[in-house]
């Protein structure tokens, strides 16, 4: 099959040919359609995550087609479409597997980082950790609702029931939950880097009531905020920009370093703090609201062999929305 391969830190992707795996015990073997570009990916080939096997195969937000399965599946058939998110399995046994935080996991193995994930034709995946796919969802527009969707989710959830919810960064986590705040009453102010017009544009588009710059105070206090962008200033800005009590939630894996900032922003009882991976109940209760919202993605596609540009393109800002690797086109 032909796969973009990781080789290590500053080495362009390379498109190779290697053997289909074989699926083992409670593995289903998946016929890749699309799978969804992340942040992640980035912080992974930019070697900011620092412990993936190699050579990898990246791509954790993997829509495909169940193709054959190991010994000990239940619950799919070959032929059945499935999606794949970045927790890849646990250990189910340790305090907080068994305390439902099981996205903390201390053995917790990933898509795309300690398991070879969707860029690729075809992959494996352990059947307890994959989702069915809502019906009504091309492949492309269902990719992006497997990480940036479910990490929205779980960082709204965090936010708990905060009427005025701010958006730090503007991308492909952002653009889904607006949808579902506005869906459920909430008004939502979005925050881009300062004079990005086109992305202020864009998130007004999807539902924002508001939309400015990172530096800029919205034009009420924040019952809580969320932080897509992995930029550690925008702790402090947000801090600023948040009311008496309220939250602010860290929904990336990695951040750059938060600067000093003073205890007053911090006082009244706001609330900083991060969101880690996701669980699979959060997949179950996101992919079965996805469709009530209905949340609606806006994708810009790229070819398998095209994922060193679409890499780049997302660490410049070059699209709205979400990108996603077609390896198969279906839609």
């Amino acid at each position: 099959m032909r796969a973009m391969r990781f080789h290590g830190k500053g080495i362009p992707l390379r498109l190779e040919w290697v053997p289909v795996p074989t699926p083992g015990p409670r593995q289903v073997l998946l016929r890749v359609h699309a799978c969804g570009l992340c942040r992640t990916d980035l912080h992974i080939v930019d070697a900011e995550l620092t412990d993936p096997k190699l050579p990898l195969i990246p791509g954790h937000q993997i829509v495909a087609t169940v193709e054959a399965m190991g010994d000990g599946v239940e619950g799919f058939a070959p032929g059945d479409r499935v999606g794949v998110p970045w927790l890849g399995s646990t250990c189910n046994e340790c305090r907080n597997c068994r305390s439902g935080r099981e996205n903390l996991c201390e053995k917790a193995r990933f898509t795309g980082y300690h398991i070879d994930g969707g860029f690729a034709e075809y992959a494996v995946a352990d059947y307890r950790f994959c989702f069915p796919i809502p019906a009504g969802y091309p492949d492309r527009q269902a990719a992006p609702l497997l990480c940036a969707g479910l990490i929205g989710y779980r960082c709204l959830r965090m936010a708990g029931d905060a009427e005025h919810l701010g958006l730090y960064g503007f991308g492909a986590a952002a653009h889904i939950l607006v949808q579902v705040a506005r869906w459920q009453g909430r008004k939502v102010y979005a925050f881009t880097r300062p004079g990005d017009v086109k992305g202020q544009e864009f998130a007004r588009a999807m539902g924002a009531d508001w939309a400015g710059g990172s530096a800029d105070l919205p034009p009420e206090p924040l019952d809580a905020a969320v932080i897509f962008a992995p930029d550690g200033a925008l702790v402090p800005a947000a801090l600023r920009a948040t009311a008496k009590g309220g939250t602010v939630v860290c929904g990336g894996i990695h951040m750059s370093e938060i600067p000093a900032f003073p205890y007053e922003l911090l006082w009244g009882e706001r609330v900083v703090r991060s969101v880690a991976n996701l669980t699979r109940a959060d997949g179950e209760e996101f992919l079965a609201l996805a469709p009530q919202v209905p949340v609606r993605t806006e994708v810009a596609a790229f070819a398998l062999e095209e994922a060193n540009e679409a890499l780049n393109a997302l660490r410049n800002g070059a699209f709205n929305g979400a990108a996603v690797i077609v390896v198969r086109d279906t839609d």
